[in-house]
């Protein structure tokens, strides 16, 4: 039988593994541009679960184990290969709901019910990448149950056949054969199940080796709002808590209650209810209330309570060369409008680009520092919209921010925006007289027809349809494709906007040079463009401080 400290120790124990071995998984990248964040933005989601079960009880049951690590995985879900991962555990919580202890029927069962989860949410599931891996693996364990055999050898069963599996991913998958690798987010799955096992088989935790992996810390770009408190003005609540209730179920009352309480009381509350667990934040006078208010529901964790007017004394004794540093997510704002946007991207410039066009929030992240759901999440709860839109701009958070749709307490809307031009476009199509859906699918239209030039470098030697990459060339990428290999910069970002060009009836050509750029370059990018289309073509210049890409190119 796995037991509630078992199944604790073991994601503990998953968690150092692959993070120990973030680098391995990063590295097998399929494309050799430096964007490779598998292995992190896994070990960051499955980290959060290892710091939430660590403090449950020793007497907690496998189902309440399980309960924890799927709630901490949905919020700390970043990138694809992590919303995949907390699909997974959602689906065992499921299974083992209830559970003292679990046998080996029960534990095939409930690996199972994740498999289901994974595949239902892949709208084209993919054979040869982690969903085969997890397939394979519980289609063995519930073969290894209906033996008989008991629930460690069940677990046994699932990971000799996950690691077999992962080695047959390059046969499934061509682009992982012309690479030479495995697929990473299968890898990092099976790292996460030889930590797990190491504990069930009475080895013991596996002891962290590396930094723990560091999360990016969403940074949200609004409209100068104080966090704390305005400087100039008296603050009237003086209080900031926030906690998480572990929902009692035998529990009638309804958190709707818990929210009315709380309003009436306070202010900047919001009350996100999920299967298993509350989100609470508030600033009010009263903290002691807030908690006596909030245990009936269950009983509290992560509990944080900040005396906001100390908060603001201190800072008026800061001196500038010391700011404060505030660790509070911006406060959930109460809906005073429509329709608010909330945008993802990394780059000063960008960032402000997106709050000029009307974005209420820009969230940090981009390639290689994927954004959690949280992070996103808390993003929408801070703008102060009936309904928000959000733009991922990139392929790669749009999963995390569609997991927000169930937690926010007003109406949301990802568009499945894959770069930057697409999500600007996007936002320029926005119609206030205009329904959400009727937006949804204008603003959507539009970002389709916009083409997205990539100019960065190879951060490994790699192979590409038959042609040799070698570290540090230059790579021209269209609409994701790698399309150019040259060591000249300007030659490629020159060639990619030609191609784009020519594939479409354009009037506008927009770079955004990143920090690995110069002003100068950009401007004589522009120039030898100029020369190419002359009046036929708008062309403009955008110092977008994004990393990773030397150039970003909108053709529309």
């Amino acid at each position: 039988m796995i037991t509630g400290s078992m199944l604790r120790d073991a994601v503990i124990s998953a968690s150092h593994h692959i993070n120990n071995h973030r680098g391995d998984v990063d590295a097998l990248n399929v494309f050799p541009v430096p964007d490779g964040d598998t292995g992190t933005n896994m070990s960051m989601t499955i980290g959060a679960a290892a710091r939430e079960v660590s403090r449950l009880a020793e007497d907690a049951g496998t189902g309440e184990v399980s309960a924890a690590v799927a709630s901490a995985l949905l919020r700390g879900a970043r990138g694809n290969s992590g919303v995949i991962l907390s699909l997974i555990f959602r689906g065992i919580s499921k299974g083992l709901k209830g559970c003292k202890e679990a046998d080996g029927t029960a534990l095939a069962n409930a690996l199972q019910i994740g498999v289901e989860m994974a595949y239902g949410a892949v709208m084209k599931p993919t054979e040869g990448t982690i969903l085969t891996v997890v397939r394979l693996a519980s289609e063995s364990a519930k073969r290894a149950a209906n033996s008989g055999a008991d629930a460690v050898a069940v677990f046994n069963a699932a990971c000799d056949s996950a690691a077999k599996a992962l080695a047959t991913t390059p046969d499934l998958l061509p682009i992982l054969k012309k690479a030479g690798v495995v697929d990473a987010g299968g890898q990092g799955f099976v790292l996460i199940l030889e930590g797990m096992r190491n504990v069930f088989n009475g080895n013991g935790i596996i002891a962290s080796t590396s930094d723990e992996a560091t999360p990016v810390t969403a940074q949200h770009h609004g409209e100068k709002k104080e966090i704390v408190a305005n400087a100039d003005g008296e603050i009237k609540f003086g209080y900031c808590s926030e906690f998480l209730i572990n929902k009692d179920p035998h529990s009638t009352m309804d958190p709707v209650r818990l929210r009315a309480y709380l309003e009436s009381i306070g202010d900047c509350v919001v009350v996100v209810d999920d299967d298993h667990i509350i989100k609470v934040h508030v600033h009010s006078n009263e903290p002691g209330n807030v908690i006596q208010e909030a245990l009936k529901y269950g009983p509290l964790v992560n509990i944080k309570i900040d005396n906001m007017r100390q908060q603001h004394t201190n800072a008026a004794f800061d001196s500038p060369q010391e700011p404060v540093q505030q660790q509070a997510a911006i406060p959930a704002q109460e809906p005073v409008k429509p329709f608010g946007f909330v945008a993802v991207a990394a780059g000063e410039g960008l960032k402000e680009l997106f709050l000029e066009l009307g974005a209420d929030q820009v969230v940090s992240g981009g390639q290689t520092m994927n954004p959690s759901t949280e992070d996103i999440l808390d993003a929408i709860m801070a703008t102060p919209a009936e309904h928000v839109f959000v733009l991922p701009n990139n392929k790669n958070i749009i999963m995390a921010a569609e997991q927000t749709i169930p937690l926010a307490d007003r109406g949301v809307s990802v568009l499945q925006t894959r770069t930057i031009p697409q999500g600007i476009t996007a936002m320029l199509h926005f119609d206030e007289s205009l329904s959400a859906e009727e937006n949804h699918v204008i603003m959507m239209k539009a970002a389709e027809r916009v083409g997205t030039g990539l100019v960065t470098f190879a951060a490994r030697d790699s192979s590409i349809d038959g042609e040799s990459i070698k570290k540090g060339q230059i790579l021209g990428m269209e609409n994701g494709k790698i399309t150019i290999v040259e060591q000249d910069l300007l030659h490629v970002a020159y060639r990619v906007t030609k191609h784009l060009y020519n594939k479409r009836d354009c009037s506008l050509i927009t770079i955004f040079y990143g920090t690995e750029a110069t002003e100068e370059q950009a401007l004589e990018l522009k120039n030898m463009l100029t020369a190419k289309y002359g009046s036929n073509v708008d062309i403009s210049v955008v110092n977008g401080g994004q990393p990773v890409y030397y150039f970003i190119i909108s053709v529309e």
